[in-house]
Formats: C-alpha cells, sequence, structure tokens
C-alpha cells in the first residue's frame, strides 16, 4: 500500500466514525512555550483545556488529523535507519467525546483490518506516585485478543504536556514488525486526564502535582512514515515511497549509489524535506530560533553534497523533486516553489564562500577550547555541532556546556553595549522591537513605530502580498525593518513606496486602538505575522483605512505628527529576507 493510499484510508476510516477532519496546522505553532509544531494535538490544546469548543469550531467533539510535524532533539543521529526530523503525524482526537475503550477499539480494527498488520504488542501504564496503573486500557486489549500486554513505566509511557503546561495522562503504544522482523512503535494512544502546570522534564523527575481535567481527551499520534514502513515491508523509513524519488534524484545527480553513501544520502533527503516544509511556512535562516533550526538544517545538507560532490544548483533539482511528492496535500510548497529554491541558493551560496575559510581555520587549531570554537561559529556562521565533528577527527574534543558559557558572554557584551549606546544609563524602554533611554527618546521611537506601519502596508501595495514582516528593531534615531522578498528592490519601487508612506502622513490620518480577541482580528483582516507571539485578547492598530495591524503599542495619535519619511538603505538581510533603514526628517 502506497503512502497516498495510507492517507486517504487514515482519513476514510476516522471519519466514518464520525470525526471532522481539519487541516494540517503550521510548522510555526500557536503555543509561544515551543519552537515548532511536535505534534498533531498542539494545534488542539485549547479544546483539552476548555478554552475553546469543538462543537462552536468543528461542529464535534471528534476530530482527525495529518499534522506537518518537526522533532530536532536527535538531528545528530539522522543518518542511521531511525531517525528523521521532519514527519507527518496522523492523529485522532476526542475532546470529551469518547474515551479508553473507543480509542483502542479504534486503533485495533484500522491497525488489524484497514491495514492488514499484526500487532506485535502494546504497552500500558503501570503506574507511579502521581497517577494509578492503567487496569482499564489493560483490559480492553485482552478483550480484543492481544495476549501480549507490557506494562512500562512514567518515563516511557506518561505523555507529559506540550511546552511549558498543558494536559497530560497516561498512553498505551502499539508496536507491529519492519521489513527486518524489528518491533516498531508505531502509534501513541494517550489518555488525557490530568492538567500539569510545569513542564515534562518535570513532570518526570517527581514532586508534581496533577489536576484533572474537566473533559477527558483523547490525543493520538502514529508517524505516517513508519506507519508505510511497516505496510511496504521495508527495513528503514528511507526506503518507503516518500524518500524513494528524493534519494533517485541525488544518485542521479551526483553518479553515486545510495548503498555506498548511504549516511550521506539520508541526511540530505531528510533535511532537505523538512527544509523545504519550513521555508514554506515563512521561516528563513538565521542565527535564533527556529532560523536557526533551519540554517543547521541546511548547512549540514551542503557540507554532505559537497561529500558527494553533488554539481551546482543541486538543491533547485532537489526541492522540485520534494515539492512534486507533496504539492497535492500542500499546494502551499508549490505556490512558494521559487521562494522556497531562493532561499536555500542564498544560504547555499553565503555558506559556501564561508566554508572553505572556516575549514583552513579549523586546521590550525591544534588544542581546542570553548573560546576557540565560539570564534569559529561567529566569525564562520559554523554549526557547533559541525566544528565538534571536525575537530572531532583529530580527537579533538569541545564541551557543550563551556561552549554555551561563551555564548552568554556574547550576548551579555551585547546588551551592554546596546546600553551604552542609549547613554549609558539602560533602557527605560525595550520591548524587543522600540528601544529609549528617555522619555524624549520614547517620543521619537513612537513616530517611527507608527512610520513603520504605514511603510509595511506600503510594501505590500507596491511589491505585493507576499511581502511578509520578519522583524524590526525601532530607537530614537531610525526605524529597521526586515521583510520576505527575494531581490533588490529597484529605485523606482523604494521611491513608490517613500511616496505612499509621505501621501499617508500628508493626509492626517487618525491612529486607532480596539482590544479584541485574536480569532476576531484575524477575520476582521489585521495583519499579524508572529503566530504564538499574541495573547488570546490582542490590540489591533489601525491607520485610517490604509493599514490595520496587531500590535503593543505604543503609537502616535495622528500620521501628521511623524514628519518627512525617507527610506535611507534597502540591503539584503539573510535568504530572501531584505532590510530598510529609514528615517523620519
Amino acid at each position: 500500500m502506497n503512502s497516498k493510499e495510507i492517507r486517504q484510508k487514515f482519513l476514510d476510516f476516522f471519519m466514518k466514525q464520525g470525526h471532522k477532519v481539519v487541516p494540517s496546522s503550521s510548522l510555526i505553532p500557536d503555543d509561544p512555550s515551543v519552537l515548532l509544531t511536535t505534534a498533531g494535538m498542539q494545534q488542539f490544546k485549547p479544546y483539552y483545556t476548555g478554552e475553546a469548543d469543538s462543537i462552536k469550531d468543528f461542529g464535534s467533539f471528534n476530530t482527525v488529523s495529518i499534522q506537518k510535524s518537526m522533532r530536532t532533539s536527535d538531528i545528530d543521529e539522522v543518518g542511521d535507519e531511525t531517525h528523521n526530523t521532519f514527519f507527518e503525524m496522523l492523529g485522532n482526537f476526542s475532546f470529551g467525546g469518547y474515551w479508553k475503550k473507543e480509542a483502542i477499539r479504534y486503533a485495533y480494527e484500522f491497525i488489524t483490518k484497514e491495514m492488514g498488520l499484526a500487532i506485535s504488542y502494546v504497552t500500558v501504564f503501570r503506574g507511579s506516585d502521581i497517577a494509578p496503573k492503567d487496569e482499564e486500557s489493560k483490559k480492553i486489549w485482552r478483550l480484543l485478543g492481544v495476549a501480549d500486554v507490557r506494562e512500562e513505566g512514567i518515563n516511557d509511557v506518561f505523555w507529559g504536556p506540550t511546552g511549558n503546561s498543558g494536559p497530560c495522562g497516561p498512553t498505551t503504544e502499539i508496536y507491529c514488525k519492519n521489513g527486518k522482523r524489528r518491533d516498531v512503535e508505531i502509534w501513541n494512544v494517550v489518555f488525557n486526564e490530568f492538567f500539569c502546570d510545569s513542564s515534562r522534564d518535570i513532570l518526570l523527575n517527581g514532586g508534581v502535582k496533577l489536576k484533572q481535567l474537566k473533559k477527558k481527551g483523547i490525543d493520538t499520534g502514529m508517524g505516517l512514515e513508519r506507519l508505510t514502513m511497516i505496510s511496504q515491508n521495508v527495513e528503514n523509513i528511507f526506503d518507503i515511497d516518500l524518500f524513494s524519488p528524493i534519494i533517485k534524484k541525488i544518485e542521479e545527480l551526483c553518479g553515486k549509489s545510495y548503498e555506498d553513501n548511504a549516511k550521506n544520502f539520508r541526511i540530505i533527503a531528510d533535511h532537505m524535506r523538512g527544509s523545504v516544509f519550513l521555508i514554506g511556512d515563512g521561516v528563513l535562516p538565521s542565527n535564533i530560533e527556529r532560523g536557526y533550526i533551519l540554517r543547521r538544517l541546511l548547512r549540514r545538507s551542503i557540507r554532505y553534497a559537497k561529500l558527494l560532490e553533488l554539481p551546482e544548483n543541486w538543491h533547485k533539482e532537489i526541492v522540485k523533486t520534494i515539492i512534486e511528492n507533496y504539492k497535492e496535500y500542500y499546494p502551499e510548497l508549490e505556490q512558494r516553489e521559487g521562494e522556497i529554491i531562493n532561499a536555500i541558493k542564498e544560504e547555499n551560496d553565503k555558506f559556501c564562500k564561508t566554508l572553505e575559510r572556516g575549514l583552513k581555520e579549523l586546521g590550525k587549531i591544534d588544542a581546542v577550547d570553548a573560546e576557540k570554537a565560539f570564534y569559529i561559529f561567529q566569525t564562520y556562521g559554523f554549526p557547533f555541532e559541525m566544528i565538534g565533528e571536525e575537530l572531532k577527527k583529530r580527537k579533538l574534543f569541545i564541551d557543550a556546556k563551556e561552549f554555551q558559557e561563551e555564548f552568554k558572554k556574547h550576548q551579555e557584551k551585547s546588551r551592554a553595549g546596546l546600553e551604552k549606546k542609549f547613554g549609558g544609563h539602560g533602557l527605560i524602554m525595550d520591548t524587543g522591537e522600540l528601544k529609549a533611554g528617555s522619555e524624549e527618546e520614547i517620543k521619537k521611537a513612537t513616530k517611527f513605530h507608527t512610520a513603520t506601519h504605514l511603510m509595511h502596508q506600503a510594501l505590500r501595495v507596491v511589491l505585493g502580498e507576499k511581502v511578509r514582516q520578519m522583524g524590526s528593531d525601532i530607537n530614537a534615531e531610525r526605524l529597521r525593518f526586515d521583510f520576505t522578498f527575494d531581490r533588490k528592490m529597484t529605485p523606482e519601487e523604494i521611491k513608490k513606496v517613500e511616496d505612499l508612506v509621505n501621501e499617508k502622513i500628508t493626509e492626517n490620518l487618525e491612529v486607532r486602538v480596539e482590544e479584541m480577541p485574536y480569532k476576531k482580528a484575524m477575520e476582521s483582516g489585521a495583519l499579524a505575522f508572529f503566530k504564538g507571539k499574541y495573547p488570546e485578547i490582542v490590540k489591533v492598530y489601525s491607520v485610517g483605512k490604509f493599514s490595520k495591524e496587531v500590535c503593543g503599542g505604543p503609537h502616535a495619535s495622528r500620521t501628521v505628527e511623524l514628519g518627512k519619511f525617507k527610506i535611507k538603505k534597502e540591503e539584503s538581510s539573510s535568504a530572501g529576507v531584505r532590510r530598510i533603514r529609514a528615517i523620519l526628517e
């Protein structure tokens, strides 16, 4: 059974059981406590806690989805037969609609009857000091005819909250055999009956008191890649039809065999697939947060592409292969194909220029310490693990904790320099976007903030709605604004943006603010590009009928207060991102 048939069979089965199909959410989650979407339940978290109503939103207590997911804790293990970063999670969910008996029966019937697979064994929770033994699940499995039911502890079969707090509970796992006749966990059925005020790590260390949820909920997750591996009776996930076209394309490009270079092929196939999906959801390479994860994936891909001697523009062919494989389910990839290719090309070009110099610099090191390693990281953009791998070849080892200490020292120096820039007395305003060291500077920065909103909308008018804010930095002297765009702006485009902003300034538009639920703000047409960073109730700032954005403020009351707007510089910020520096005269 191919992956396409498996997808449809899964959705059809649960639709017949009264589940509403919900599309995959973005890899950029709504939950600000996590960087990436790591499980299908993340978009449904509010329905377990009672903050949202599934009947109102979906017309059902029960949903089913195929969710784009990414986990990077095992990124260094990618290249073996079992680890990958991006994956798709098949899941069925219930928010007070059904409980253990139905959830286990659905899983059993889908695996054994719909898929025609044999269950090797299942696991259930043996109990601990924070939650009782799951006798109910054990009995249900035995009644269904599964003889091998194994009891395991809290570290294995108790699902902790996603993020810093959230729903949690015992789980039951289903194991089947792959092509090597090895048992592989393919489905995890979680019984969310508790709420934990702490993270999973704290929960597992004990001493946590759990609260009963008002509504018990079912949360299941099954990796499409693993299920496909079992169904196709192959030995590892890289042999399934979701990876084989990528592997074949790499073979065509380099003229080498997969069997002789399995690790290199797998790393490129996995990392490029993950990168395509991240960029497709608006992430771009950078040195922080999601952008750093993407940069790690791309730079590891580039490194192994060089080892395979892949030709120039190798990434373009692989991106096209990946998009062809997934466009039916994720049409946004095809729509953003050009942006994805350009972003990867820019990162490839940038890294290739520094790679040779950086390797030479590493070659000079005969006794490594964290300070030297951080210098290489900062100067040449080498991911920490790449530095470690290169030095390990010469039996030189870096202490990761010492490296992090060097990173912290660098951050402290940067903060100290920023404070010095603002008069040496610190900042009385620092929202992350606006920085000011006095009341007078706050007034000036506030005007720049309003000008930023006008400029953002003007860019969308002149360059198109694909322009998305990627960040801004505002002080009393200037504004700096980063936005998605795949080329240098022409002088004519820059002038059009300037003229449009100044036109709106002279119109003396009123700046209004309203407070409303985030969902209502989105429905009203307000722009919001930093998904997951907004509270439930948000402020929406409107500049006349020209601009409307979710924002924390502050702003000028009318546009005439701003003065004359002038763009001083337009330049590249990172792959697929441009940067504007502007002033008010």
